[in-house]
Parts: C-alpha cells; sequence; structure tokens
C-alpha cells in the first residue's frame, strides 16, 4: 500500500511498438541521456535518439551468414559510446559504436570473449573518448579498456582480475572514483550469480586489481542463484548514492559513501553503509524470482512476469504493482527492466515493443514511511511542509509524553504550529502538575516565534517569569518545611543556584520583550530584591539598582553601576552624599577617575555633608583630596570649590597648606582673567573668624590693602611686614610710607634701652635701601634723645645731598652743551646741497633732469630754479622728476600708501590754485595766504615718496616678489604667444594705391 496516498508514484506508457524495425526480436536494450539502443536476434543495433526524434540501423553481422544474435548492449550515461556483444555458431565478438560513426567498429582483441557487463567511469568519460572502461565476461575475467573516438579502434585492452576460487561469470559491474589529493581512488563492485565483489584502491585500475593478489578479496555470498543476477547503482548529481544487487535468495542494498575511511574485517576500506535486504518472499508469489529489476531513489522496481511490482527501499513495503500493456502476439512477455541515470526514467522492453516508466514524486510520502519507522529526523528531512514537520514532532512529543519523559515532550511539542493549539498543549502539563515542563515548553517556544509576534513573546515570557519564580519559591517553601536540606538558599546549593542563575540568563535575554512595570511587580510580589535589581539594571533603571546597594550598605556595587557609561551624570550628583558617607575613599577615588566628566560644584553639598562629621586628626580628609585634584589637575576655575578647599585649610590646625594654596596664583597665564578664583573678601573673613594672620596678611597684599598688611604683619612678624612693605614697587611714596610704618614701630619697640636701641633703629635704615634717610625717622625719636647718637648718620646724610648737588650740576652743564650742538647742526642743514651733472637723466623717464618745466608742473610750493621742473636728488646718486618719482612709488606701494600720496598730491594743487587765485588780487603781489599749511603738507609729501631711494631701498627689494607680467598685462603676454601656422591658401594679388 501507499505510504501516504497521493496518487501513483509510477506509471507506464508505450513508447514504440515496433522498436526492431524489422530486424528480428529485440535481445538486449540500454539507455543514456534520451538514447536508447537495442540489440536484435539478427545482429542489428537500433538506435532511437529521442532527443532529434530519429533512429538508426546498424548491422553487426557485416555481410555474415547462419545464426548470430545481440547477446548484451551497454551504453554510456551521456549516450555517446555504446558497446554490444554479438554470439554466433563461431563464438563471440564485441563491437564498439560511437554516436558519429556510420557503422560499429569490432575490436578484435576481445574476440572470443563473452562480455556480459560494462563499467563507465561516469568522472571522466568524454564524448571523444571512453577513458578507462572495465568490462566482465562469462570465464571469470575483468579487464580495463579504453577507446579514443578518433582512433576508430581500441587504444588498448589489459586484463585486471580473474576469479579462481569460485569460477562464475561476471553478470555486471559499476565502478565509482573519487579524488584524493593528487590521486584518483577508485570503487568497483561486481556480482556473479552467487557473489558481491568489492575492490578499492588508490592508483590506476591496474594497480588496485594488482594489490589483491597478496591480499583478501571483500565479497558478500548469499544462497541461491539467479541467472539474471543484477548490479545497479543509483545516481544523482553524477555521484553513485546507493546500490541493490539481485541475487538468488533477494536484493541486497545499501548506502555508499565514498569518502568514508573505516576499515572493513578484511582490510579493505569499507564504502558501503546502512546495509539491507529485500527476500523475495515478502511480494507473496510463491518464491518467484524477478526477472530483473532498476533502482529508483527510494524504490526497487522488479519484473515478474508482465508486471512491475514497486517496493519502498526503506520500509521493505510493495507500495504499486504496475501492469504492462504489452502487445497480444508476444510469446515471451516483458523481457528487461533498464534506466537512463541522466533523465531519471525507466525502461521496460519486450520483443518488439519499448514502454517507458516515469517517476510522479516518488519521495513526497517518504517522511510518512521513516516516522512510521521511528527514524524522526530523517521524517523531518523529507517534509514538505510545516504540516508535515508538526505530525513528526507530534508523534515524538506524544511518545515522549506517554513514557513520562515530560521535558522532551515539551521541547517536540514547542515546535509544533498547526497540529495542536498552544492552549491544548498547556492544558497537558497543568491538568498533571508539571509546572517544570510547562516552563520549558514556553521557553522553546519563544525559540521558534518569530520577532513580528511581539504580543505572543510578551505574554509567553511574562508567564515563563512567574514560572520561574513559583519554581524558586517552591524549592525555599520546600527547605522551610523540612523536606529539604538547610542551605537550599545558600549559593551552594545546586539545585537553587542553577534555577536562579537560569532565571537571570531568562531575563538578560528577553528585557527587550518582557513588559517594565508588570515583571518589576511580579519581582516586587515574589520578594525576589535581587533579581528585582538586576532586571533594573539590565532596564536601565539605574536609580533604583544604587538606591538598593546604598540601603545593603555596598557602596562599591553601587559606584560600579554609577560608573557605566550609558549612565546618567545626575545620578551621581544624587547619590554623592550618601555614597561619601557610606564609603568616602571609594567614592572620592571614583570622582577623580571621572575626571572632567563630573561638575565638582555639583558635588560641593555631599562634600559640605562629609566636612560637617569628625575625622580623626591622622585620616586623610577624602574632601581635600578630591579639590587639591579639581584645582590643580583638573585647572578648575568654580569658585565654589576653591573657597571650600581655601576654607577647609583654614580650619587645619598647620597653616603652611592654607599659605601656599593662597601663594600660588592658579589664573597665572590666562589671558584677560584673574590670578585667582576664590572670593578674597571671603577668606579674609574665614582667616580672621581663625585666626590665620599670617594668611590674613596675603590677603591683604593680594587686595593691594598694603598699608593694612603691613599693619596686620606688624602686629605677627617684623619680617612679614618688612617683606609686604618692600612688595611695593611702582610706588614710590606708598613704599616709602609703609616702610616709615615699619621704622614707626621699631623705634617703639626698641624705645626702652637708651643708646643700643638707638644704634639698632638706626641700622635699620640700611634695610630700606636708601629709600629712608635719617631725617624721615627723626620725628620718631623722643624729644630728649641727644643730637651725638645721630651724628655719624647725619654727617652721612649731608655728604649724600653734596653728591647729588654736584651731579645735578653736571647734568645741567651736559645739557647746555647738546643744545648748542643741535643749534649749530640745525643751522649746518640748512646750508646742504649736492652737484648734479647736466647730462644726468630721470631714473623714471631718462629725459634729462635739468629739463625745463612744462611738461613737469607741479604745484608750486616746490622750491623751482628758473624755469626747471622741480625734481629730487638722493645720497646715492640717483635723481628723479617729482611727478616721475610720485608716479613710480604709487605705482610700487601699497594701495592704501598710494591714496594717501596721492591725496597730499591733490591737496598741493588746490592750494596751489587757492594760492595763485589770491596773488592776483593782491595789489602788491604778495601772498596773502599762510605758507605753513602748505609746507607742512609738502613735508609729508616728501616723507612719502622720498624717504629713500627708490632703486636703492625696501621698495626696489620688495618688488622682487612681485610677477614678472602683471595682471594688467595680459593682453600684452597674448601677443608674444607663437600661434601655429595657418593651413596655406590660394593668396590672390592685390594692387593698393598710395
Amino acid at each position: 500500500m501507499d505510504a501516504g496516498g497521493g496518487g501513483q508514484l509510477f506509471s507506464v506508457d508505450p513508447l514504440e511498438r515496433q522498436a526492431a524495425r524489422g530486424h528480428g526480436v529485440v535481445t538486449s536494450m540500454a539507455a543514456g541521456s534520451d538514447v536508447i539502443v537495442l540489440g536484435t536476434s539478427r545482429g542489428w543495433l537500433v538506435r532511437h535518439d529521442y532527443t532529434f526524434e530519429d533512429a538508426h540501423d546498424l548491422d553487426l553481422g557485416s555481410g555474415r551468414s547462419g545464426d548470430h544474435s545481440v547477446h548484451r548492449v551497454f551504453l554510456d550515461p551521456g549516450g555517446k559510446h555504446c558497446v554490444a556483444t554479438v554470439v554466433h555458431p563461431g563464438g563471440a565478438e564485441t563491437y564498439y559504436h560511437h554516436a558519429r560513426w556510420p557503422r560499429p567498429k569490432q575490436l578484435p582483441r576481445l574476440r572470443g570473449l563473452l562480455v556480459n557487463a560494462v563499467a563507465w567511469n561516469r568522472q571522466s568519460i568524454t564524448e571523444a573518448s571512453t577513458k578507462e572502461i572495465i568490462l566482465g565476461t562469462e570465464s571469470g575475467q575483468i579487464f580495463e579498456m579504453a577507446v579514443e573516438e578518433a582512433d576508430k579502434r581500441e587504444k588498448y585492452v589489459k586484463p585486471l582480475f580473474e576469479l579462481t576460487e569460485q569460477r562464475e561469470g561476471i553478470k555486471d559491474l559499476q565502478m565509482e572514483t573519487a579524488v584524493v589529493g593528487n590521486s584518483t581512488r577508485y570503487y568497483v563492485m561486481a556480482v556473479t550469480p552467487t557473489r558481491l565483489y568489492s575492490f578499492t584502491g588508490i592508483g590506476s585500475l591496474e594497480t588496485v586489481f594488482a594489490s589483491y593478489s597478496d591480499r583478501a578479496i571483500h565479497f558478500m555470498e548469499l544462497p541461491g542463484e539467479i541467472p539474471n543476477s543484477e548490479l545497479h547503482f543509483f545516481i544523482k548529481q553524477r555521484r553513485a548514492k546507493h546500490f541493490g544487487w539481485l541475487s538468488g535468495s533477494g536484493i541486497y542494498h545499501g548506502e555508499l559513501n565514498f569518502g568514508a575511511q573505516h576499515s572493513s574485517t578484511s582490510g579493505d576500506e569499507n564504502f558501503v553503509e546502512n546495509k539491507g535486504f529485500f527476500d523475495y518472499s515478502k511480494l507473496g508469489d510463491s518464491g518467484t524470482k524477478p526477472r530483473s529489476f532498476a533502482l529508483s531513489e527510494f524504490h526497487f522496481l522488479l519484473l515478474i512476469g508482465d508486471k512491475i511490482k514497486v517496493v519502498n527501499r526503506i520500509s521493505k513495503q510493495m507500495v504499486e504493482e504496475l501492469v504492462v500493456d504489452n502487445t497480444p502476439e508476444t510469446s515471451r512477455g516483458i523481457i528487461g527492466l533498464c534506466s537512463d541515470a541522466s533523465t531519471g526514467l525507466f525502461y521496460a522492453y519486450d520483443e518488439s515493443s519499448i514502454f517507458q516508466i516515469s517517476t510522479s514524486d516518488e519521495g513526497r510520502d517518504m517522511w510518512q514511511v521513516y516516522l512510521d519507522m521511528n527514524h524522526y529526523a530523517a521524517a523531518l528531512s523529507h517534509c514538505r511542509n510545516p504540516f508535515q514537520r508538526d505530525q513528526v514532532y507530534l508523534v515524538q512529543a506524544d511518545a515522549a509524553f506517554a513514557s513520562k519523559e515530560y521535558y522532551i515532550a515539551a521541547s517536540f511539542y514547542a515546535k509544533m504550529n498547526y497540529v495542536l493549539s498552544f492552549e491544548e498543549i498547556s492544558l497537558k502539563f497543568i491538568s498533571i502538575g508539571e509546572q517544570d515542563a510547562l516552563r520549558t515548553f514556553l521557553l522553546r517556544r519563544l525559540d521558534n516565534l518569530t520577532k513580528d509576534d511581539k504580543m505572543q513573546i510578551t505574554m509567553i515570557s511574562t508567564w515563563a517569569t512567574e514560572l520561574y519564580l513559583d519554581k524558586i519559591n517552591r524549592l525555599l517553601l520546600e527547605d522551610s518545611t523540612g523536606t529539604t536540606t538547610n542551605s537550599v538558599a545558600e549559593p551552594n546549593n545546586s539545585e537553587y543556584r542553577s534555577i536562579v542563575n537560569e532565571f537571570r540568563a531568562f531575563l538578560s535575554d528577553s528585557k527587550d520583550v518582557l513588559d517594565e512595570a508588570t515583571t518589576m511587580r511580579l519581582l516586587e510580589s515574589y520578594g525576589r530584591v535581587d533579581e528585582l535589581v538586576y532586571f533594573a539594571g539590565l532596564k536601565e533603571q539605574y536609580e533604583i539598582v544604587v538606591h538598593h546597594y546604598i540601603q545593603q550598605g555596598e557602596a562599591r556595587k553601587a559606584l560600579e553601576v554609577i560608573q557605566r557609561r550609558n549612565v546618567p551624570v545626575d545620578l551621581v550628583y544624587k547619590f554623592a552624599p550618601d555614597l561619601i558617607m557610606l564609603d568616602a575613599y571609594e567614592t572620592v577615588e571614583s570622582w577623580m577617575m571621572a575626571r572632567n566628566k563630573l561638575n565638582p560644584g555639583k558635588l560641593i553639598p555631599a562634600m559640605m555633608r562629609y566636612v560637617s562629621e569628625p575625622h580623626a586628626k591622622n585620616e586623610t580628609h577624602e574632601v581635600i583630596k578630591y579639590l587639591e585634584f579639581c584645582v590643580k589637575d583638573l585647572n578648575n576655575e568654580d569658585p565654589g570649590v576653591h573657597n571650600l578647599l581655601l576654607s577647609l585649610y583654614a580650619k587645619k590646625e598647620d597653616e603652611s597648606q592654607l599659605l601656599q594654596f593662597l601663594d600660588t596664583k592658579f589664573g597665572k597665564g590666562q589671558t584677560n582673567g584673574p590670578e585667582f578664583f576664590y572670593d578674597p573678601k571671603y577668606a579674609l573673613r574665614l582667616c580672621l573668624q581663625e585666626k590665620r594672620m599670617r594668611a590674613c596678611v596675603r590677603i591683604y597684599s593680594m587686595m593691594s590693602m598694603h598699608e593694612e598688611a603691613v599693619a596686620l604683619a606688624l602686629k605677627v612678624d617684623l619680617e612679614l611686614a618688612k617683606a609686604e612693605a618692600d612688595k611695593v614697587e611702582d610706588d614710590e611714596e606708598l613704599r616709602k610710607k609703609l616702610w616709615l610704618k615699619v621704622a614707626k614701630h621699631v623705634i617703639e619697640q626698641e624705645k626702652g634701652v637708651k643708646r643700643e636701641n638707638i644704634k639698632k633703629a638706626i641700622e635699620f635704615l640700611s634695610e630700606t635701601n636708601n629709600l629712608l634717610k635719617i631725617e624721615d625717622i627723626l620725628p620718631f625719636f623722643p624729644d630728649f634723645v641727644l643730637i651725638d647718637d645721630f651724628k655719624e648718620e647725619i654727617c652721612k646724610s649731608l655728604k649724600d645731598y653734596n653728591s647729588q648737588i654736584e651731579l645735578l650740576k653736571q647734568e645741567m652743564d651736559d645739557a647746555t652743551r647738546g643744545a648748542d650742538n643741535i643749534r649749530s647742526d640745525i643751522g649746518a642743514l640748512a646750508q646742504r646741497y649736492t652737484v648734479i651733472d647736466r647730462e644726468q637723466d630721470c631714473g623714471v623717464c631718462r629725459r634729462k633732469i635739468l629739463t625745463v618745466g612744462g611738461l613737469h608742473q607741479v604745484g608750486r610750493s616746490y622750491t623751482s630754479v628758473g624755469h626747471m621742473a622741480p625734481f629730487y636728488v638722493f645720497p646715492c646718486g640717483h635723481a628723479f622728476h617729482a611727478n616721475c618719482l610720485i608716479g613710480h612709488v604709487t605705482r610700487c606701494s601699497s594701495q592704501a600708501q598710494a591714496e594717501r600720496i596721492l591725496d597730499l598730491q591733490k591737496r598741493l594743487s588746490l592750494m596751489d590754485r587757492k594760492a595763485a587765485k589770491d596773488n592776483g588780487a593782491s595789489v602788491n603781489g604778495e601772498s596773502v595766504m599762510s605758507t605753513t599749511p602748505v609746507d607742512k603738507l609738502r613735508s609729508q609729501l616728501d616723507d612719502a615718496v622720498a624717504s629713500e631711494c627708490p632703486f636703492c631701498g625696501d621698495l626696489m627689494i620688495k618688488e622682487i616678489s612681485q610677477p614678472f607680467i602683471l595682471p594688467g598685462e595680459s593682453d600684452e603676454k597674448a601677443s608674444w604667444e607663437i600661434k601655429p601656422q595657418p593651413t596655406p591658401q590660394k593668396i590672390l594679388p592685390m594692387t593698393m594705391s598710395i
């Protein structure tokens, strides 16, 4: 019966009714690539090519008279090479025919040998050459032969092997090859009526068969004989997949694995796997043996009588029986079967007709066949649609469920989509109380859902979450009732830790599909705080996580969460007060690791809370450490940070850090910025409150309140007061005033002792670097002090004054002499002149310098010699007309300088015209306009154009950087281009009259 229904797997249709074409009856047949070759009883080959729909008759008798019949015909898979054996009273002859030849050729080296089998090398054969082929004879010999189409004869014939132990005829042969490195491995199978031989080896065929001279031959022997023993390979994609041997007792078959390296007990490499045997008794025909058989991918086609029985190769069950509608006058019935490996078609033939056996998706029900045999993996591999796969999963799941293997059953149920609903499967596990198996089913079902099933994924994930929580609670309850050990909740309990770790992994995998609020309520309702915190971390609800760790006193874990990259920085500021009180060292270290990512100003409230708590004297002040890091390493400029650090320094007993902080100008080097960032008024008030007087002096000094600084320093330390008084450098009067304060303090301190104290006060004057004199400090001494005590200093002071008076007199004399020299130089300057050659040219226009005016008219303000044009002469000898020099300098100067020169020249011209007009109206011919403005303009023009020689000064040096061709000279440049000569043209003569 059919394994699953769906119509017939095979069908038989007549192909040719008069196939022999009048050349006797058909005795043998072979097929390949839509080509069928028939051998007839009269020694003819009839070649039917269904690709081109033509037929050819080939005579193998060569005019020979008498009885001669074709014994066997062999055709390669490509339908190009044909070998045929003819039997006649004189013996046997073998012929070869190529598809392009008009007639076959006899192979003389095989004369007298009855060839029963031919094995083709499917991997090497070409249209032009058979390459190596193997021949099997009735006498038990195996030969190797090769035929080249171009040679019209056999290339060689080599004997390979001969059966000597049990002499039987070789009935069929098959060959396969595989590449092993740079060599070829051959696999050869041969059958006799009772045995199946296998040969394999690397090298040439001759080498392979020669190796069996000293090793055992691998064979399979079955009882019973059959005259028509056959061996077939099923070929798929030019490779043999499995084989079948039609033996006397049944069909021996198996899978072929030509890559296997497993050695058999006989020493040969065994390339046969999954061997099987089909007994003829299952056919129910009273032991009738098949006359012929063919092998498909999943079935055996057995010819018994005129019927073809189809047996499933896997289940060993007959699935169909095909009846061949042969002609009534045929006496012998169906002779045999053959197959075309290239097209997948099968053929049956009798003495005159050919029948085509077609397959109709023979593998469509193989999934059911394998399923009935409980071969689930093979069944799944042959399923064509999801419904078939569900059937396989259902059988597996039900079998596991029945055997109480609920976890396995859950995995298979989860793969189903159509046969059973989700609710039905869930109820199966709920009804028997298998919560763990139900959880497994839900998890596996999640794995099989697609991303589009968002709602179903969320619901199932939530249900699985609750089942996990229920499982954890059941373990804890079992412990509390004493049914298990007392350490269930401890990490060393494997089941508890395993389920908790599994649950956490599930939360991690499902964090994007679980509803956040629902999941958190579930975790909270079951009291799973650790998992709640874990899930909150997965959902980036870091505030919940940090708050939990702080409550547990685990500052380090809280800081690890805060330090993650995706945690908002606001959480750092929010939890800073709690964390610094919990673990100041770790908290400050984390702040320092964050560097510029944090704003220290926002951490001041937390630091103030830490500061308000008492600390041991030898304890490292973490806030000071962090503030120093901000100020020194991060160059923080926040006044609040600097003020807080200063206040902490002020509260310390040791004033050195405070003074060092005040002396360090953290803003120094910045443009337009302050030298310090703290509030000096706040600092002063704080230092006064904490009685840090030295610091107050520094602050007064930095605020430029030097008098207050010195006054306070005198109360602390005289040397400090001296240093502060000496800091004023740009205000001599203030500096003297400060030193007088110090001097007054010194004198008042030393008035208790007489002469010695006066000497100390006088010695103080030397420390002022002559800023104070004896007369400056005399008012500070008492009235009763004797003048003798100051005699030496007074005399010294008078000498100093005398020296200064002499120095001033000398400086006055030097100044008088200098003024006289300047007046004489001015007088000599008015008489300055130079000699010009009458032939000297202007450096710009190249005309004579002493040219009569006219073309070189300038303002009247220039000094002229007769009617000559004004000109400039330089000490280097170059001379220029005034207008030429102005024009040259204007061209070579910058645009701004050129505009200034032109403006000066224009203003001079306007003043000239105005002066001429006024002179014409004057009675005496005297100008009424003052010459002072004109002289001033002329002086400015002279400075602009004649400050240096244009040929010897900076102007000439700057011209080096100018291009040889100026931008405005593009037309001049173009005129110098060499243009190609035009094509010669005929020139017409022209006459021009002038």
